[in-house]
């Protein structure tokens, strides 16, 4: 393995054109994701390759997986700032794999729902559904998409130190930290993404080069 610095434009320019070709490849849509703790920012990455894939001729659509959450009377079942919960339940991975990641992919119907839930508003979000062009590449960004089967062809983390991460991370979303602990411990995103990015400084991110072949940028 080697990590090599790169600048946070040059990370964008090498991810463009890497997911672009995987697209070009790609019987269906490419599906992409970023994935990383709120500290690291994934929905920022996902957002800065939207307009370099369609200058380059790709479409592109992002899409958050914040908009894809359980009813609060859910997610809060156990409280609040229960860790446990917030790992093992807040994301609606049903519904994301039902409202996007199928249609996206070989033999879907193309057809996408941006958002499922108003998270304000604590109902559904009431968006319309959305015809993918031929060969979108779908980026989906948030925390804890990985090690639980939804169906990625791509998928890009985001990793933090422990200290990087409590550092970084906003006083009232600590109580995160464990369920972010157990997923390095339990999913180990860091060991099988296609794309592992060193993001402890945003401004001097590093790429992780593993010595097997499936790494996108080895």
């Amino acid at each position: 393995m080697r990590v090599r610095p790169i600048s946070p434009d040059r990370l964008v320019a090498e991810l463009t054109e890497r997911l672009s070709t995987a697209a070009a490849r790609c019987t269906a849509h490419l599906r992409v994701a970023v994935d990383g703790a709120p500290a690291a920012d994934p929905d920022r990455l996902a957002d800065a390759l939207v307009d370099p894939l369609r200058a380059g001729g790709r479409p592109a659509l992002h899409l958050r997986a914040g908009d894809f959450l359980r009813p609060a009377s859910v997610r809060w079942e156990f409280g609040r700032t229960n860790p446990d919960a917030y790992y093992e339940g807040w994301t609606d991975e049903a519904g994301l794999r039902r409202e996007v990641l199928d249609p996206a992919g070989p033999g879907g119907t193309g057809r996408v729902l941006p958002s499922l839930w108003d998270t304000g508003a604590d109902r559904a979000s009431r968006a319309a559904y959305q015809d993918l062009l031929p060969g979108t590449v779908l980026l989906v960004s948030g925390a804890l998409l990985l090690g639980g089967g939804l169906p990625f062809d791509v998928t890009v983390h985001l990793h933090l130190s422990p200290g990087a991460l409590a550092r970084r991370t906003d006083p009232e979303q600590r109580w995160t930290l464990p369920a972010f602990a157990r997923y390095a411990d339990e999913v180990a995103p860091a060991s099988f993404a296609d794309v592992v990015v060193r993001a402890d400084d945003p401004r001097h991110p590093a790429l992780v080069h593993r010595d097997d072949t499936g790494d996108l940028l080895g």
